[in-house]
């Protein structure tokens, strides 16, 4: 649409609104001093006359400031007022939000879930050692840049400790899908309200809904006053039940009992998922899939990475699967590289078995599920034979694509591996870049990556 020229200071040209939000409007634009896109949160013109508004877009404007150049926070270049209208001048990051992953995708991979919810921690976290309360935690205030690394945005209804309040006790403020109770309530919000919040995404991020989703508003504010947290286990298509505890903790109604920083609940998050991965590789070998009971069948096929399938096939096959690499970190004879004991992914130089000049053409699809497939590929990378391997391993990603953490990381993880002792740089990047995308906490895919792009 059409904009005024002169909406803006000179300095920044070419203006676009990109959003409309309920205090003012946000423009792309250009400053012509820095040759730089910036974006430009401008104060609606209806409230620009009232001073008590002009005073809260103020203060947001020295809330946010105070934390530029934190990380994992928008950075604010600019403050001021033209045509009597007080403007911020931000970074423009380019990448959309997480609302945006959402509604186009519902349900995000693990791995990156946690990873988008490591970097809103990180900044949430920083901002409460300043003094600045969010208020508004969602999906839509967490925005990407063109790396896909989230920043967290728009303190529009922020406090900033010293200052005055922004909002009066009894005042509700924020959006009522990630409304922690006591802001519901109209109580005063603290950084335990923000981590309520951050909880209400994380929940989403993982099962692609809120924890109290509903149609009317007002039922779901009161959800969060009143309701029980529901299980994530029982609404999403495959998280453990270890999860559960974690979003309790997160989004206990009493502030006092939520977790202490952003940061503890995601830790808390990651732990449980690896401990329930773990748990499960450490079991005796289970009964063939036949014989289970309807319920285990039941949450077998529910599950989107089949831990309880991984299992069968680890002891069908009668070795540790590459995957433990990347799930547990512990120092059991399992938890070696994906590699003869004697090498390691970091070793400058790797001895082998010289592999065949032209590795073996895939065969025909297996009826061995994803796992298995893997599963009998780093027998063979054990054995040393990764041109037997490479085969196996390139049905196993095609079968696992789209499972997600933890089976689909350890597929690509092996198969990058391969291919680098093979000497098929190139072509390995791309699987490594994917099993670090969804075990990005894991030093061993970021460690192969480094060798891939040297050689």
């Amino acid at each position: 649409m059409p904009v005024e020229t002169d909406i803006l200071p000179p300095r920044y040209r070419s203006p676009k609104r990109i959003a409309l939000g309920g205090m003012g409007e946000v423009y792309r634009a250009t400053d012509d001093v820095l040759g730089r896109a910036v974006a430009v949160k401008l104060l609606g013109e209806r409230y620009a006359r009232d001073e008590s508004i002009r005073g809260r877009f103020t203060r947001e404007a020295l809330a946010a400031a105070r934390l530029s150049g934190e990380p994992n926070i928008v950075t604010v270049f600019d403050v001021g007022e033209h045509a009597e209208r007080p403007f911020i001048v931000m970074e423009y990051l380019g990448g959309g939000s997480l609302e945006e992953r959402i509604r186009g995708g519902g349900a995000q991979e693990v791995g990156q879930a946690l990873e988008w919810l490591e970097q809103a921690a990180v900044a949430l976290d920083a901002a409460h050692r300043h003094g600045v309360v969010h208020r508004d935690v969602k999906p839509g205030n967490l925005m990407l840049d063109r790396d896909g690394t989230v920043h967290v945005a728009d303190f529009g209804i922020a406090s900033a400790a010293g200052t005055d309040s922004l909002t009066m006790t009894g005042t509700v403020l924020g959006t009522a899908g990630y409304l922690s109770p006591e802001q519901a309530q109209g109580e005063r919000a603290t950084p335990a309200s923000d981590r309520y919040s951050l909880g209400v995404v994380g929940f989403e991020l993982l099962s692609g809904r809120r924890p109290f989703e509903s149609d009317s508003i007002t039922a779901e504010a009161a959800a969060h006053v009143n309701a029980q947290v529901p299980s994530i286990a029982e609404l999403s298509d495959g998280l453990p039940v270890e999860v559960d505890a974690v979003f309790r903790h997160a989004l206990a109604k009493d502030p006092s009992r939520r977790f202490q920083t952003a940061s503890e609940f995601v830790g808390s998050l990651r732990a449980a998922l690896s401990e329930a991965a773990g748990a499960t590789r450490s079991f005796a070998p289970a009964p063939p899939l036949s014989v289970l009971t309807p319920v285990t069948r039941r949450r077998a096929r529910r599950r989107r990475w089949p831990v309880v399938v991984a299992l069968l096939a680890v002891a069908a096959v009668g070795g540790a699967i590459a995957a433990i690499v990347l799930s547990s970190g512990g120092h059991s004879k399992a938890s070696a590289p994906p590699a003869p004991r004697t090498v390691t992914v970091t070793s400058p130089t790797v001895t082998t078995s010289p592999p065949p000049s032209q590795p073996p053409p895939a065969p025909a699809s297996s009826s061995l599920s994803g796992t298995a497939l893997n599963n009998a590929g780093f027998s063979k990378m054990q054995a040393g034979d990764y041109g037997g391997a490479l085969p196996l391993l390139q049905q196993a990603v095609t079968k696992l694509e789209g499972v997600g953490y933890p089976d689909e990381a350890y597929a690509n993880y092996n198969l990058g591996y391969t291919l680098l002792q093979l000497g098929r740089c190139r072509e390995a990047v791309s699987y490594l870049q994917r099993a670090r995308r969804l075990e990005p906490q894991r030093h061993e895919p970021k460690d192969a990556l480094k060798r891939a792009k040297r050689c």
